[in-house]
């Protein structure tokens, strides 16, 4: 959300640092609400035959394992094996060490300004270019499919012919060209979904619906000198915690620009916050829940669905939203003025 905000600001430039030094106070202590939420809800499924907390503890930062956990291991590893799939080695290959390097680069040269477009393209570019590198000169060829008779001999490959009759060898298959290996791993409904979301907001805002729909719900503290003040600012939440929910926050984020696009710089704090964290009272409020239900789906784990998350999901994002909104109001450093404007 805050790469949005830095280009959609119509006055104020919101940098790197202002950024994390306003939110650092409230997104920790929406962390450490999160985290206990996550143990009182979900500990037995995290940590099967944990005795207690302080064994949970032990898991996490010592590397402890109960006997339900290497259980659960070993059967990972057994039913992969049985499939065919290599196990992958723990610890750290010099692979994990460039993309490390390259994530760090781009955390570096992002916080000192540089243009969010040209960084992001960049190391996309240097992490698609090493894994390709690795796949051609790394990693293990695939091993043909073979199968067994019911006396266990092997069942010889069937034979493939061309349109003359002559037989085609291994040799002379087709190859997989490592652009199509690249363009099978693009996941294109995302795509799809994110281009709908800001073809169908760009022409929503188009028609000053979304103007008059927060002038009305906004009443008196629709004007931009108090909606983030006093107790406006919670209310101010509660509106784009709902339109975050009805339309996914980052689309949201698009419509509110259009909406007061000379809004503060600490007005654009609270939007920011409050839209990120609104994105997990449902499902349907930001595509990072989606995008996680999908590869989860894609694995055979389809238990990721509204009906679960939202006992975890709504109490958390509430908590998280109305402290962590009181907390940005206290340690906001960002002025409620416009400097370009010459306002404060």
């Amino acid at each position: 959300v805050f790469f949005f905000f830095k280009q959609k600001t119509a006055y104020d430039i919101i940098t790197w640092f202002e950024f994390a030094t306003n939110m650092i106070v409230p997104v920790t202590v929406a962390t450490i609400i999160n985290f206990a939420m996550m143990l009182a809800y979900y500990r037995q499924e995290l940590f099967p035959g944990s005795a207690g907390i302080g064994e949970d503890l032990g898991i996490m930062f010592m590397g402890r394992k109960t006997p339900e956990m290497l259980a659960q291991e070993r059967s990972y590893y057994a039913s992969r094996a049985s499939v065919g799939h290599m196990v992958e080695a723990s610890g750290w290959s010099i692979w994990s060490v460039v993309q490390s390097v390259v994530v760090i680069c781009f955390l570096i040269f992002f916080a000192g300004g540089y243009d969010v477009c040209v960084v992001s393209i960049t190391a996309g570019c240097v992490l698609m270019v090493a894994a390709s590198y690795k796949r051609q000169h790394y990693d293990p060829r695939p091993q043909a499919d073979v199968r067994y008779d019911d006396n266990g001999e092997p069942i010889p490959p069937k034979k493939l012919y061309d349109l003359d009759g002559n037989e085609i060898t291994p040799e002379d298959e087709e190859l997989i060209t490592e652009s199509e290996t690249t363009l099978t791993e693009v996941d294109y409904g995302l795509l799809m979904l994110f281009i709908g979301q800001f073809l169908l907001i760009g022409s929503f805002d188009d028609t000053g619906v979304p103007q008059g729909f927060f002038a009305a719900t906004m009443g008196k503290c629709a004007a931009r000198e108090v909606m983030t003040t006093g107790g406006c600012v919670y209310w101010f939440v509660v509106i784009i915690t709902i339109l975050s929910n009805v339309a996914s926050n980052v689309p949201v984020c698009q419509m509110l620009a259009a909406t007061f696009p000379f809004a503060t710089p600490y007005q654009w704090m609270q939007v920011s916050f409050s839209a990120t964290i609104a994105g997990n009272l449902t499902m349907l409020g930001s595509a990072a829940n989606m995008i996680v239900a999908f590869q989860a789906a894609k694995v055979g784990d389809r238990t990721f669905t509204s009906e679960r998350h939202a006992p975890f999901g709504i109490p958390s994002t509430l908590g998280c939203l109305f402290i962590g909104t009181w907390l940005l109001s206290v340690f906001a450093v960002s002025p409620d003025c416009s400097v370009r404007k010459d306002t404060c």
